[in-house]
């Protein structure tokens, strides 16, 4: 039976919904995902977009030449990372109406994780890209 991944911004403006199975789950480290989230590190669940289903008005800041970031104009949570020209999107877990269901495969850009973080959680860690 298919997973149902549903979730929004804090202020429910902005509400999303995906009946696909994620292409990776991953926690990245990189500083523009630091910067963005305004945490850590970024737990996030890989789709392809037309696997992702928005509602709601959703603005969008280009952090890299390729990745696009958007968030809900209106209470500024961060809700996914977008690669148009790969053809992904990756959902932020903090925003899963369950984040219980993210399940990580592993940890990328360890390269730039914080020093105070102890990773003790037996996954993969890549210094940069898998």
């Amino acid at each position: 039976m298919p997973m149902r991944y549903e979730g929004g911004c804090l202020c429910r403006t902005v509400r999303y919904v995906s009946d696909a199975a994620p292409i990776n789950e991953r926690i990245c480290h990189c500083r523009l995902c630091q910067r963005a989230i305004g945490a850590s590190f970024n737990a996030r669940l890989l789709f392809r977009i037309e696997d992702v289903s928005i509602e709601g008005p959703v603005r969008t800041y280009n952090s890299s030449q390729s990745l696009k970031r958007g968030f809900c104009p209106e209470c500024g949570t961060t809700l996914f990372s977008m690669r148009e020209s790969a053809g992904v999107m990756g959902i932020t877990a903090g925003s899963l109406d369950d984040p219980g269901l993210f399940k990580p495969a592993d940890h990328i850009w360890t390269s730039s994780r914080q020093p105070w973080l102890c990773l003790s959680d037996g996954l993969t860690e890549y210094p940069e890209a898998p």
